[in-house]
Parts: C-alpha cells; structure tokens; sequence
C-alpha cells in the first residue's frame, strides 16, 4: 500500500463530515426517521434508484427534498432494517464532491401468517455532496442495488 499523501485540517475536517453524513442516512432510515433523513438532502436534490445496477435507466428517479418523503416512508413496510456502511471513496472539489460507498442493507418482514423472512441487499451509493453554509449534504444519490437474497428468518 502506498503512504497516504499529508492533507490539511480543512480537508480532514470535510471528509469525516461526508462519512458522518453517509453513516446518518443509514441511522435515520433504520430508526424510521424520514424527517431527519430528507434533512440529508440539499433542496433542489436528485433521488435515483437502480434495482438492478446493470440498468442504464432508474427504476424509480425523484427530484427534490419533499419528493423523498414516500420512498423513505416505505421503510415502515419492514419490520426492522439494519444498513451495514462499509468502504466508501471520496474525491473532493471545493464545495463540492463526488463518492461511492458500500453497503449491505438488512430488511426483515413478517407476513400475516406470522412467517419473517429476512432480504439482504448489496448495495452501492454513488453521491454527489455539496457544502451549503459549512454543511456537507447530498446533492445526488444513486442507490444501485447490485444483489438480493430473500429467504426466511427465525427470531
């Protein structure tokens, strides 16, 4: 491995703000906070979701802060989720900066049978962030679902 080249305080500061931002999206979704979740988000924000990451058009692509509320609510339809963050990447530009980061998203439901199952998705994210009034927030997120596996789950 190659030695990390020395970076400024300013350039420390903004990349463990854009981590913090990356692991509160996952904390908000698994606590059921869209309120804080869309709060991630600049106004004018970009929502695009691949459910197969092959595809070269969104399944589903929303504009917008408040266009978020739905998406984010359907997290409700789970019975718990937990969202793994692993390695991630950032290049930064100023204000402005791009990344990809990994994650394994844990989604249990129980139908009215009773019967839980549990879908594990691999998952990547591939963000724009822009710095507004010294806050890092997502300016486009790309969620691009790369596996499932669905499969029945006891307590």
């Amino acid at each position: 491995m190659a030695p990390h080249a020395p970076i400024s305080p300013q350039e420390a500061a903004d990349r463990l703000a854009i981590r913090e931002l990356i692991d509160a999206y996952a904390h908000c979704a698994d606590r059921r906070d869209a309120e804080g979740q869309m709060a991630l988000f600049t106004k004018d924000t970009r929502f695009l979701v691949f459910m197969d990451a092959t595809a070269t058009e969104p399944t589903q692509e929303l504009h917008g802060r408040e266009a978020l509320a739905p998406v984010f609510d359907n997290l409700n339809t789970y019975r718990a989720t937990t969202h793994f963050n692993g390695q991630s990447t950032v290049s930064l530009d100023g204000g402005r900066a791009t990344g990809e980061s990994y994650c394994i998203a844990h989604h249990i439901s129980v139908d009215d049978s009773g019967q839980r199952t549990i879908m594990i998705a691999s998952i990547r994210y591939l963000d724009t962030f822009a710095k507004h009034d010294g806050e890092w927030l997502f300016a486009e997120r790309r969620l691009m679902v790369d596996w499932t596996e669905t499969r029945p789950c006891t307590p």
